[in-house]
């Protein structure tokens, strides 16, 4: 073992520089990619001039990409070395933040968000990656608890300064500060981002391929997949369709994107305790009790105009005046933040226990397939609702407009609905597995 390598063991918070600038820059591409995720819906709508409908199929295949890519990108990253790909991938990010904000139109937007997308996805398995080689046993636990705590600084201080920015300035100029940060991060990164540990060893894209078509014959694990994806089409509700649905509700000057704070932010104080509570029950007894939690976050979102029959247009919290449906909203978000920490964690120990032994990490990569299919699903049924229960008030005249959003709360009980589908649908995988595993284990016996 080398000299350095003892006293990185030894002195747990030391680490290397390009364990702290690979934080950094992730810190920044967080905050530029939330800061556009949050409103994508609405700059897609209101400044390309894209109908509902065609932005819930733009944003999900983008958002679909961005879970789909990592693994893919990740491998061609362990050959070219991670610096190159930084550079790479913050140069795809700049240059696609700016494209969107400074040509706005159908044909160019693609455009930009393909840049955007595949740099984004180079980005997801980089920096976790450098947290792997930059790390050893003595401090491997604290490098992910800070690349964690990063994440959601990044994503928390993103969705903050997009609410001023929007109302300030107007939703387009959310791309050039998205941009303005990616430019920040590759400047960093050219500047301080030097690793001994440049080049993998890893699988090339062909045996990746090849293990993902293995992985979908596994149906137990595709099974999974599926009903997990009804959690997150929920979750990803906070992109598609709450910022449409309160903004059009409420006015433009509610605030979608710190509502939507509250996730990280109960995510970080709860997931913890939440995850030592139950660390000696089965994995998949926490995700169906996540699962159970989740349509309550859809149903309490729901609830914002009958609060508003009792309270009002306003409800003064102490703090803030806050119209009802932003309140339930803010309610459906601590559901749903909480369901997340049951379900999250546990998903991921549970898929890593069924891959094969040495393929772990590709396999947590493919976890995220779900996602994938979240974004698809979400956002092109989010588009269809939010075009039938929460119209663009640009399409309508002023008397349609009077009766338009009497019914918007309907888009949160279809969401219901699919979670509690699935919720039910997995307990009944729970128990069929245990029955298949529980006679595997008397044949062995046997």
């Amino acid at each position: 073992m080398s000299t350095s390598t003892t006293k990185k063991e030894k002195g747990g918070w030391k680490f290397s520089k390009a364990f702290w600038t690979a934080n950094m820059v992730e810190l920044l591409e967080r905050g530029a990619y939330y800061a556009v995720f949050i409103a994508i819906t609405i700059y897609l709508s209101d400044v390309v001039g894209f109908s509902d409908i065609e932005a819930g199929y733009v944003a999900g295949i983008f958002s679909a990409g961005l879970y789909f890519l990592p693994t893919f990108s990740g491998a061609y990253a362990d050959k070219i070395g991670f610096r190159p790909s930084v550079i790479l991938a913050f140069s795809l990010l700049a240059v696609g933040y700016f494209t969107l904000g400074f040509l706005p139109y159908k044909p160019t937007v693609i455009g930009g968000l393909a840049l955007v997308m595949l740099g984004g996805s180079f980005i997801k398995s980089i920096i976790t990656g450098t947290v792997a080689r930059e790390t050893d046993a003595g401090n491997r636990a604290r490098g992910y608890a800070i690349f964690y705590a990063l994440v959601n600084v990044g994503a928390f201080l993103g969705k903050t300064i997009a609410y001023p920015v929007r109302i300030n300035l107007g939703v387009l100029y959310i791309n050039y500060y998205a941009s303005a940060l990616a430019a920040l991060a590759l400047i960093v990164t050219l500047l301080f981002y030097k690793s001994n540990r440049e080049k993998g060893t890893g699988k090339n894209i062909k045996e990746i391929w090849e293990a993902l078509l293995a992985l979908l014959k596994r149906g137990r694990l595709v099974i999974l997949i599926i009903l997990i994806t009804g959690f997150w089409m929920i979750q990803h509700q906070l992109y598609a369709s709450m910022p449409k649905y309160i903004i059009r509700t409420i006015g433009p000057h509610a605030a979608p994107e710190w509502y939507a704070n509250v996730n990280p932010l109960i995510v970080v104080i709860s997931v913890m305790f939440i995850t030592e509570i139950m660390r000696k029950k089965k994995a998949i007894t926490s995700m169906i009790i996540g699962m159970f939690i989740m349509p309550v976050s859809a149903f309490a979102m729901s609830m914002g105009p009958w609060l508003a029959g009792i309270k009002g247009n306003s409800m003064d919290l102490g703090l803030m005046n806050l119209h009802p449906i932003a309140v339930m909203m803010i309610v459906g978000i601590i559901f749903q933040a909480i369901a997340e920490t049951f379900i999250t964690p546990r998903y991921l120990e549970y898929f890593s226990l069924q891959a094969p032994k040495g393929e772990e990490g590709m396999y947590l990569g493919f976890s995220h397939l779900h996602s994938f299919l979240a974004s698809l699903f979400g956002f092109i049924s989010s588009g269809y609702l939010l075009d039938k229960y929460v119209p663009n008030p640009k399409t309508l005249t002023q008397e349609q407009l009077i009766h338009a959003y009497d019914h918007a709360h309907y888009i949160w009980y279809v969401y219901a609905i699919i979670g509690l589908t699935a919720a039910v649908l997995l307990v009944i995988f729970a128990k069929v597995t245990e029955a298949i595993d529980k006679k595997k284990e008397l044949k062995k016996v046997a």
